[in-house]
């Protein structure tokens, strides 16, 4: 069924709330973007005579493919090769959805979409539409078929599950590109004590390579473990310039509303380092390299003004 004007108008509108919901409840732009378009062939096939509320139509639709979709991701991630981490996304992405509370942009930091996967589907799906979207009890039980008493039960039982106790620092641009200068520094110092001054006593760091790239098995925890292993990771050495492929280029930039170190080859992002900040220091570093979750990042990379590197290296 061909839609009309209208109709097509009605979801375009939509579209950037369903990415945005999609991506929180997915971790992954791509499997988002897909996400969506089947909730458009859904709307393309739906006698729209009968849709009373288009926004909550589609909202039960994608909330519903999104479910489906987090069941059999989670039994592919039983066999995935090595650490899980989400797909990262550049600031500016309509996919980072609304951010003008500190809860919103909390829902989805790579720390939190990571913690988001100890949910269960139900619990993610409930913590996603209400504390990111601000949608009632009432409308999350009907999307959910749940009732209104059984939601709130699960809202409360997901944030009890993903409580830091943690205070999060927030920065702009420029607080941002000091902080990555100042992890990079040291980084590339090869001084372990300078890295361990930046990390709290408890950072942990974990790296997802998709067993295309070494990785290391498990998150490494406490700070002077944490510095070690970065200080190795950026140790240029024969092996690494051959795996990079060409000249590398260490960028600054925001990802997931936190400060980033984006790792370029060429036109492609061939890595992305994640750094969530509290008053405590620097809790987690993220290192996102599977090429297969990067192609959305290097689209992305392509299309907004990241200035000069910061330093090349390996």
């Amino acid at each position: 069924m061909s839609l009309g004007v209208r109709e097509v108008e009605l979801f375009e509108k939509a579209r950037p709330r369903l990415e945005a919901i999609a991506y929180r409840l997915l971790g992954s732009a791509s499997d988002a973007e897909d996400a969506v378009q089947d909730t458009y062939l859904r709307w393309q096939d739906a006698d729209h005579a009968f849709v009373e509320t288009p926004e909550a139509w589609l909202t039960k639709v994608l909330t519903n493919i999104c479910l489906n979709r987090l069941t059999s991701a989670r039994a592919k991630r039983e066999t995935y090769v090595g650490q899980w981490l989400p797909e990262p996304v550049f600031a500016g992405d309509r996919m980072l959805g609304p951010a003008e509370t500190a809860e919103q942009r909390e829902s989805v930091s790579i720390a939190m979409l990571t913690l988001m996967e100890r949910l269960s589907a139900n619990e993610r799906t409930v913590y996603v539409l209400r504390e990111a979207f601000g949608y009632p009890h009432a409308e999350i039980a009907e999307i959910l078929d749940l009732t209104e008493a059984n939601c709130q039960q699960i809202y409360r039982r997901a944030k009890q599950h993903l409580a830091t106790g943690r205070t999060r620092v927030e920065v702009d641009a420029a607080g941002a590109r000091k902080i990555v200068e100042e992890f990079l520094a040291a980084a590339l110092s090869g001084n372990t004590d300078s890295l361990v001054q930046l990390l709290a006593d408890d950072t942990i760091t974990a790296g997802d390579a998709g067993g295309v790239y070494f990785s290391v098995p498990k998150p490494i925890t406490g700070a002077l473990k944490v510095a070690r292993f970065l200080r190795r990771l950026f140790t240029p050495d024969a092996a690494k310039q051959e795996l990079v492929g060409g000249r590398l280029e260490f960028f600054a930039s925001i990802v997931n509303g936190v400060p980033a170190l984006v790792l370029v080859v060429g036109d492609r992002v061939f890595g992305v380092i994640s750094l969530e900040v509290t008053t405590d220091g620097i809790t987690a570093v993220h290192t996102q390299a599977n090429p297969a979750k990067l192609d959305h990042a290097t689209r992305q990379w392509a299309a907004i003004d990241h200035g000069e590197p910061l330093a090349e290296g390996w």
